[in-house]
């Protein structure tokens, strides 16, 4: 199979979603998602749709092909068995690494997650339904030894656990990463209500949600929760519910100072990690202060957003997760890593 059949069965595949999400087939999506809230209870039918929306964004013909063009088409000197470990926190996560694996002509031999079973089956299975010639690229296992590279995906401390046995091979091994956000003061109302697609969507699982804003200092916070009302519906989960009642009960009875805004609650924390249904918030008092403050955890940090983008090196409020086939997890290259095995 070429680079040209591969990138065609991966555009298929795109197109086939783009399908799914129509009028037409609904009846379809529906069991699928239904399907999928049964294995993962976090994984109900928006999230499921913002997941497959944002696959079929990706493979977008002309997109698809500028990106894999700018590496070598073919492996050099054969395919290799490329492991890959992968997440559950949100919908299809690890869809990004078998694309890589496969579209650069190599082997995927993935773990999929207990939490992100049935979409990444049907997903896998309709790629080699639309090209038969995957099934021999495409192995499901739970046991990874007769990789000859890894890809994993985890918390701090299962990285420890892949580098121990991993390590002696090619590898990229993720470690937990968080997104940020920065407030200026200017926001418009409109913009500051974006950015509530940063903080629920996937209703904050994934390290692409913002968990923490910055600042100004002596900025005024009711004006960030006033613009969030309409993600209130995000208390409509049980799941997401019993988070906000818990950790509600816990700042109350620690007296811990917040702002609550019926469905979100805001304190001010040192950490970039916030439970569920819980933003952290720091100020900074300079350009200067902001700067040393991103600085200091840029190595935890995903990505950052700001009002229409203007920080350097941000995405705009309400772009956090619609990262493009380039937006690397962690800041590193997967086709150059898969491009470089030998």
């Amino acid at each position: 199979m070429t680079h040209a059949d591969r990138l065609a069965a991966f555009v298929a595949l795109g197109q086939r979603l783009t399908a799914l999400l129509a009028p037409a087939q609904a009846e379809e999506l529906m069991e699928l998602c239904i399907r999928a809230r049964n294995n993962n209870a976090w994984f109900d039918e928006p999230n499921v749709r913002a997941a497959l929306e944002g696959i079929a964004e990706l493979l977008r013909e002309q997109p698809l092909r500028q990106w894999a063009g700018r590496y070598r088409p073919e492996p050099d000197p054969a395919p290799r068995v490329v492991g890959v470990v992968m997440a559950g926190n949100i919908p299809l996560v690890g869809f990004h690494d078998a694309l890589c694996v496969l579209l650069s002509g190599h082997h995927l031999l993935a773990k999929l997650s207990s939490d992100d079973t049935v979409l990444m089956r049907w997903v896998l299975n309709e790629l080699t339904r639309l090209e038969p010639r995957f099934a021999t690229a495409v192995q499901l296992a739970e046991r990874l030894n007769a990789a000859d590279a890894f890809i994993a995906t985890g918390s701090d401390n299962t990285a420890r656990y892949f580098e121990y046995y991993f390590g002696k091979k090619p590898h990229i091994i993720r470690r937990n990463r968080t997104s940020l956000a920065v407030l200026t003061g200017r926001e418009t109302p409109h913009e500051l209500g974006l950015l509530g697609a940063d903080i629920f969507r996937y209703y904050g699982l994934g390290c692409r949600n913002v968990s923490k804003v910055y600042a100004p200092a002596g900025y005024s916070f009711p004006l960030l929760l006033d613009a969030l009302q309409p993600w209130h519906h995000v208390l409509g989960h049980h799941r997401y519910q019993n988070n906000y009642d818990y950790n509600k009960s816990i700042m109350l009875v620690n007296a811990v100072p917040h702002l609550d805004s019926g469905f979100l609650l805001l304190t001010e924390s040192a950490r970039l990690v916030s439970p569920i249904s819980v933003l952290h918030y720091s100020t900074y008092t300079s350009e200067v202060d902001l700067v040393d403050q991103l600085t200091d955890v840029a190595a935890q940090t995903q990505c950052l957003v700001s009002g229409g983008g203007h920080y350097p090196g941000s995405f705009a409020f309400g772009q956090a997760q619609h990262p493009a086939l380039a937006d690397y997890a962690d800041g590193v290259d997967t086709m150059a890593f898969l491009a470089d095995l030998g």
